[in-house]
């Protein structure tokens, strides 16, 4: 497979700095609010939060098998352009465009409003123009230049880091306020428990996203076979750890009823951990954090329309490839994704964007898993610098996730797949109309 001139200088350190980089986000400090909620009991709330890291994990090392055959730039799209063809891959480009990059930045600009409303303790009428404030600010510092855009997320990468650690560290030293079992696990008495136990698995994949994008260093490290493997095991069972360890926190520091729905609990947990003024400082990092996450988004987001464009894949294909003159960046396509996220901002909440979000991207997640096994038969000589240990068990095991992650939202949540699947759909009918009228063109 051609390695498209692509220089193989990462080691395992880079890899694996790159693998947690990627999925520790916002979700790790907000979703405990939906996830206690969905699960209903602490110990089926740590329970879920390790269930999730397992199946991620399988995830990534079942995608990595593809990431080191195709090395091309492009990532899951090439993965599923290779398999399916071009009309998926520009079905998955669309859903990216449209759903994936503009949710996640208005989710976590919502998010960024709400905290700083808290902290500052401003109107709660404020919660919506702050947040399309914050998202048309990124934007503009990113039409400043991708060094500029770079060089914001590394500085927040040090302040994503931060609250978590003091938050663990602090808050396991820290007499318990609140006590409760690990054994037997259990949801609520109102509620059945594998309900309780998909809804809240579901609640926790938001925090987990990220992992698909992991396989795309694969045609710069040294070793692939043996470091992108061992990164990803690594980076997410870390990850993991993190995740099962800082709900812990959460969850022996506020009552459980305190946790259910605030999506102010992280700064809560905060407060009375350090205090006051501790708990408020520890919220200046987790809204850096924040800022940075949406940061990555944007800047990422933003070239995929451009990448579309590029190829002549979307009407007005000319004007998404419009560049700012001196800094070279693509300002139509990031002007349009911002558009859309504010469209998101003043019609969705938190939860809602980023449950959209996840069942979008799993339905290609699942394609990918499925991808393996059709390969494995189809193109046996393909050459795999890795393998997936323990196939097919491993990759069954991703199957069998996605499988329960979308009919999981299709049965409890079916406005939002339906809705979901629709603006997917989309695609298809602007995909081949465009192929038409480009070869009626002369």
């Amino acid at each position: 497979m051609e390695q498209n001139g692509l220089k193989r200088e990462m080691g395992l350190a880079s890899a694996l700095a790159t693998v947690m980089g990627t999925v520790i986000g916002g979700g790790v400090f907000f979703k405990v609010a939906s996830v206690t909620t969905k699960a209903g009991s602490a110990n089926l709330t740590l329970f879920v939060w390790l269930l999730g890291g397992i199946l991620t994990i399988c995830a990534g090392l079942t995608v990595a098998e593809l990431a080191t055959a195709i090395p091309q730039t492009g990532g899951a799209i090439k993965y599923i352009e290779y398999t399916y063809g071009k009309p998926w891959a520009f079905l998955l480009g669309w859903v990216q465009m449209l759903i994936y990059f503009p949710a996640n930045v208005a989710a976590l600009s919502i998010i960024f409003s709400t905290q700083l409303i808290n902290l500052f303790q401003l109107a709660p009428s404020l919660l919506i123009p702050l947040a399309i404030l914050c998202g048309t600010s990124i934007t503009l510092i990113n039409f400043l230049g991708a060094r500029v855009g770079g060089a914001v997320q590394v500085v927040t990468l040090v302040f994503k880091l931060i609250p978590i650690a003091l938050i663990v560290i602090f808050g396991l030293l820290a007499p318990a306020p609140v006590h409760f079992s690990l054994l037997p696990l259990a949801a609520a008495p109102h509620q059945g428990f594998w309900t309780a136990l998909g809804s809240g698995l579901l609640a926790t994949m938001f925090a987990y996203d990220g992992w698909l994008n992991v396989g795309s260093i694969a045609g710069e490290l040294k070793r692939p076979q043996r470091d992108l493997p061992l990164a990803i095991v690594l980076g997410l069972a870390l990850i993991t750890l993190i995740y099962v360890v800082i709900n812990f926190v959460f969850l022996r520091t506020l009552p459980l009823t305190d946790l259910q729905g605030n999506l102010n609990a992280a700064a809560d947990a905060a407060q009375q951990i350090f205090g006051m003024l501790g708990g408020k400082l520890v919220t200046i990092g987790i809204l850096i954090s924040v800022y940075g996450a949406i940061n990555g988004f944007t800047l990422t987001g933003m070239r995929v329309p451009f990448a579309l464009a590029y190829e002549d894949q979307l009407p007005l294909s000319k004007y998404f490839q419009r560049l700012t003159p001196r800094t070279k960046v693509p300002y139509v396509a990031g002007l349009f994704e911002l558009f859309v996220a504010i469209i998101m901002m003043l019609l969705g909440s938190f939860d809602l964007l980023t449950d959209m979000l996840v069942f979008v991207i799993w339905i290609f997640s699942t394609m990918i898993f499925v991808a393996v096994f059709i390969l494995r038969r189809r193109e046996p000589e393909m050459v795999r610098p890795y393998k997936v240990p323990g196939y097919p068990v491993v990759p069954l095991i991703a199957f069998a996730g996605g499988v329960f992650i979308l009919l999981e939202t299709l049965f409890t949540q079916l406005g939002l797949a339906l809705v979901g699947l629709g603006l997917t759909a989309i695609g298809l009918p602007l995909y081949y109309g465009h192929k038409w009228l480009k070869n009626r063109t002369p």
